[in-house]
């Protein structure tokens, strides 16, 4: 039986100890392989999310000129096995940006998207309101918007009136509705 030789002074357990808690913080923590590819994947889905934004708000993403370039180039490709490449490209380029930033940016535009559509619902409540003949809707909305001319707003309504006792297409309808929005929501 052999014996291993020890060569050189044992160090102290005070020594250990401290080379031990500092080995400890210094060391990666592991990250599986599952988890790393839930994280591309994500990074990826980021990217295929600002490849569907309108022009406009695609400029305002505050991203790096060369995954600006790369997200381009994959709006692009038709080719369905280069689009994954290139999106796989975009993922790893994700990876040294701002995520909670972009993320933030990305859900701003939702909410405004959802915002407008709140908006859109309203006026389509309030125009379905004055059609109907409904005068306290009327004097409200003249007090709250002065601007609005109201020989030409009771026109519109008395003409969308007729068109819906009549059954015939809601033109008048629509000129009230667009009439609304610009005096509304554009002020």
């Amino acid at each position: 039986m052999s014996k291993k030789s020890n060569k050189g002074p044992r160090p102290s357990e005070a020594e250990t100890t401290s080379t031990d808690t500092d080995g400890e913080d210094n060391a990666p923590e592991f990250i599986s392989k599952s988890s790393r590819k839930r994280e591309m994947t994500a990074l990826q889905k980021t990217g295929e999310a600002m490849l569907a934004l309108p022009a406009k708000q695609f400029a305002k993403v505050p991203i790096s000129p060369l995954l600006r370039e790369a997200l381009v180039l994959a709006a692009t490709l038709k080719n369905r096995e280069g689009k994954r490449r290139q999106m796989q490209y975009v993922g790893k380029l994700m990876r040294s940006e701002d995520h909670e930033k972009i993320a933030e940016v990305l859900a701003s535009f939702d909410e405004n998207s959802r915002t407008f559509r709140l908006q859109f619902q309203r006026l389509e409540k309030l125009r379905d309101e004055l059609i109907d003949g409904d005068t306290d809707a009327l004097t409200h909305i003249l007090e709250q918007h002065p601007t609005l001319e109201r020989q030409y707003l009771r026109q519109l309504i008395r003409q969308a009136s007729k068109e819906r006792e009549q059954n015939k297409g809601p033109a008048a309808s629509r000129k009230l509705f667009k009439y609304l929005r610009l005096a509304i929501l554009d002020q």
